[in-house]
């Protein structure tokens, strides 16, 4: 047993243990043991990223969970993996390609190119996880998974290969949303709305039957009038009705175009008049396939307009393109008015830049197992916590649409579908290319990415692993992906196991900074987790976080929190190191036949009420209120309270009470360490092993595998009526301790300053208290004169113990403090003349908001206090 040192270095000590428990294997599970499952899959990260807060958060409370359930005897699999994020990575190979050799992808071809991106992924990707590691993660690494893994691509593509067979995946020439920077399509939820100021624009159409005459419609998109293949209204609208099957001159290109009636077109909106572009909006494209309209596309995949759109619009941005089209027909004399309006556009999630609505030859799935994946949620089968976000998901699921698959990339799982040459309408749909390859062209498409992280919890394991730990216990996330991810891998779950892939899904919440902002590199407001382990330590900053982050509810993140993470491993190192030196600890304390003092069994069983309250919160997953009852109990209840009164005996000339205090001391220590562990593993292990603590355990020989304290049985052999007598007993010692404090306050005498009390005692024991109560109080002494006579004005107080009176002679100069008072009198005094006038006031009263009448009643009664204590105070200076 080494001697703890005065300073705690969280770097040295986290660096030694993680290597150990690296080294001696301690994360990787067997799957034949006996010991029941807990199994949590990871939710990868991209390959691309770096360690964020909201990565901190997620991971450890995932930590958190796994090291748990291994104290309380069960095999943990944390499986840990990374997703080869298909847009973000070929992004950033792309931008290193064109920024160092000033080539494209295909300047390289498609295999020289994907050889670039597995280089890069080898040399760059994965950073992630080494960060992981620095937080002190448990993950079983030797299980690590990518999505682009050898085994887990050819399960992607038998599962395409299986819904293809079923006829879930079709092939079907659709409207989607096209990111024009990522060029590829993108399903709706990777589609953010955002609203948007920009302006609504009236034009006008001539009719070509009626020269001279004009329909007048508005748009927020000019840029795409040219490709309009007709103008609608609403068969019901009496204003146009007379003109429906009539034909209009589309500006320009100039053509002959349609009038059509349609039900869906809105009256209301604009002049009740819709310029129909069915190649450029989702909800033109259906009104052109119910009329049998000509798709006209006039904008490029990457944003420009092509040659349709005219000779003077071609290869212009599409916004460029606007701005030339609204003064297009400013000069032809057809804009009638711009009008500023707010509406939302769909903007890549991705990118970060508007979608455009295009025409597009896609793959889609019709959503499988999606009635049982509903029922699953709705009957508790999968629990959501917090249970709000069940009602988010049942609203999706019962609105869902086709999801589009098939993205335009070339990183990812490639589609295992063939078209014969000669006949293009010939497909070969199989994991294994057709015999004849010379004769067939695959598909180029990739799959989208969540196409292959749907099947994550299952597809990970191999058999022997799965039969172990599938279906898993809980998954961790944020609600942000409830239906990217969390929706889908229920579906899947049921469509290939026939079973929901995890009981329990807890969702975390956002974190923002202090102005509600969320995070980002751009504002300046987004700290390096790095940075802050470097300087608070990975103890320090998972403490820190999680007790400040409720249940599925966003966090403002304030650096102090980790600060105080920090804090409070110091106060736990320094009570560790107080108790050290007081001589060696108790490998395990036994309580019988200890002689336990009254703050000894009131601890006890704080002790023991802690242990029942954070059972609780686990079982509720209310993490924040774990770390704060951890932080409350040892800050307060046992640093601040029982060492300090436990400090009388451990310096008496009693050697069974102090050697009592300090087992007591051991007892308390060897479970807090054990209940914080999850928390903070590499302090709790390094003052484990330090103090020489052992217990019980599951399997390996360290803290993380030691038994989870039970509540019941913790204090066998001591009778519940004795410790809830020492528990009053107690309470009345700190109230009376807390009470002296103010009365030494009110008379600004330090509390570094010894004084002297004379007690007049109530209950019968506590002249027994005495010396714990000077201590406390910082007396040098405290007389106990059932008879005392307090000279005129002396300070008092009655407390639990008794009447209490502190003499303030030698210790104040009177004369100085009774003016200090009568300026606070009258400082005191205006205050209340203040509020008493407002209240006097009718009209105050009477039309004030009655919180704000509320709020000066209370001020009233608090100066009013104030003035008698001072008051008191005065008498006590005058006598």
């Amino acid at each position: 047993m080494s001697e703890i040192p005065k300073a705690y270095e969280p770097q040295a000590v986290e660096e030694k243990w993680y290597s150990r428990w690296l080294a001696e294997g301690c994360f990787t599970p067997d799957p034949a043991s006996a010991k029941p499952a807990y199994s949590i899959v990871i939710p990868p990260p991209n390959v691309t990223g770096m360690l964020t807060l909201g990565h901190v958060l997620n991971n450890t409370i995932q930590d958190v969970l796994a090291r748990r359930a291994r104290m309380l005897g069960q095999e943990v699999l944390w499986l840990p993996g990374t997703d080869h994020a298909g847009i973000a990575t070929q992004t950033v190979v792309e931008r290193k390609l064109r920024k160092e050799e000033h080539k494209t992808r295909r300047d390289l071809g498609r295999e020289a190119f994907l050889e670039r991106v597995w280089e890069w992924k080898e040399k760059h990707g994965g950073i992630i996880i080494q960060q992981l590691k620095k937080l002190g993660c448990t993950c079983d690494w030797s299980r690590e998974r990518f999505t682009m893994d050898a085994d887990y691509s050819r399960e992607v593509q038998a599962v395409f290969v299986d819904l293809y067979k079923k006829g879930l995946i079709y092939r079907g020439k659709r409207m989607v949303n096209w990111c024009p920077v990522s060029l590829t399509a993108l399903s709706d939820e990777e589609v953010i709305m955002k609203a948007q100021n920009g302006w609504l624009y009236h034009m006008r159409y001539e009719l070509v039957d009626r020269p001279g005459e004009f329909l007048e419609i508005a748009t927020t998109r000019p840029e795409t009038l040219m490709g309009d293949t007709a103008v609608a209204v609403h068969p019901g609208d009496e204003r146009y009705k007379h003109l429906i099957g009539s034909h209009i001159w589309r500006p320009f290109p100039k053509a002959r175009i349609p009038i059509i009636a349609d039900e869906h077109i809105d009256p209301t909106f604009g002049t009740g008049v819709l310029k129909v572009t069915p190649a450029h909006d989702k909800a033109d494209f259906e009104i052109g396939q119910r009329h049998n309209l000509e798709l006209l596309d006039v904008i490029h995949p990457d944003g420009t307009m092509n040659e349709l759109a005219g000779p003077e619009f071609a290869g212009m941005d599409r916004f460029a393109a606007r701005k030339a089209a609204v003064e297009k027909l400013r000069e032809m004399g057809l804009l009638v008015k711009e009008e500023p309006y707010q509406n939302n556009v769909g903007y890549s999630e991705r990118a970060d830049v508007p979608i455009e609505p295009r025409l597009s030859e896609q793959w889609f799935l019709k959503y499988p197992k999606v009635a049982e994946s509903v029922e699953a949620v709705k009957s508790g089968a999968v629990q959501f916590r917090p249970e709000r976000w069940a009602h988010v998901y049942d609203h999706w699921m019962q609105n869902i649409q086709d999801w589009c698959i098939s993205r335009q990339l070339w990183w990812g799982h490639r589609i295992p579908v063939w078209y014969r040459k000669d006949h293009p309408d010939c497909v070969h749909v199989d994991i294994a290319p057709p015999t004849d390859p010379e004769n067939w062209t695959q598909e180029e498409d990739v799959l989208d990415t969540w196409f292959s992280s749907w099947l994550w919890p299952f597809a990970t394991m191999d058999d022997p692993t799965r039969a172990k730990f599938y279906p898993t216990t809980d998954l961790v996330t944020g609600p942000d992906i409830i239906f990217f991810w969390v929706a889908r891998m229920i579906m899947a779950g049921y469509e290939f196991t026939g079973q929901a892939p995890f009981a329990n899904v807890f969702f975390t919440g956002l974190i923002r900074d202090m102005q509600g902002r969320k995070m980002s590199k751009s504002l300046g407001n987004s700290p390096d987790p790095l940075d802050l382990i470097a300087k608070y330590g990975a103890d320090g900053i998972r403490f820190g976080l999680l007790r400040i982050a409720p249940q599925g509810q966003d966090i403002r993140f304030d650096e102090k929190q980790i600060e105080e993470g920090r804090n409070f491993a110091n106060k736990l190192w320094n009570a560790a190191r107080f108790r050290q030196m007081h001589g060696p600890s108790a490998p395990e304390v036994q309580l019988a036949g200890l002689k336990l003092s009254s703050y000894s069994l009131d601890i006890l069983a704080k002790l023991q009420e802690l242990v029942s309250k954070l059972d609780a919160a686990y079982s509720e997953y209310r993490l924040n209120e774990a770390a704060q009852l951890m932080y409350d109990f040892f800050w307060s209840d046992y640093c601040d309270g029982y060492v300090e009164a436990a400090k009388t005996e451990i310096f008496s000339e009693d050697p069974a009470a102090k050697e009592s205090a300090l087992a007591v001391m051991d007892f308390v220590l060897s479970h807090f360490l054990r209940l914080i562990q999850p928390f903070m593993p590499h302090l709790a292990a390094e003052l484990w092993t330090t103090l020489g603590f052992t217990a019980p355990k599951h399997g390996r020989d360290h803290l993380m595998y030691t038994a989870w304290p039970q509540s019941a049985g913790l204090l066998a052999g001591i009778e519940p009526e004795r410790l809830a007598l020492a528990a009053q007993r107690v309470a009345a010692v700190y109230e009376s301790v807390r009470l002296a404090r103010n009365l030494r306050a009110e008379v600004r005498i330090p509390s570094n300053k010894k004084v002297r009390f004379f007690l007049k005692p109530q209950p019968q024991w506590a002249a027994e208290e005495s010396d714990t109560f000077a201590r406390l109080v910082n007396a040098e002494a405290v007389a106990l004169e059932a008879q005392y006579e307090p000279a005129r004005g002396e300070p008092r107080v009655l407390t639990p113990l008794g009447e209490l009176y502190l003499p303030l002679e030698g210790l104040v100069d009177a004369s100085a403090e009774s003016d200090r008072i009568q300026k606070e009198i009258a400082k005191v005094e205006a205050e209340l003349a203040t509020v008493r006038k407002k209240l006097s006031n009718a009209n105050f009263v009477q039309n004030a908001p009655a919180a704000v009448v509320e709020e000066h009643t209370r001020r009233e009664a608090d100066w009013k206090e104030k003035l008698l204590q001072l008051q008191k105070m005065l008498q006590a200076f005058r006598a």
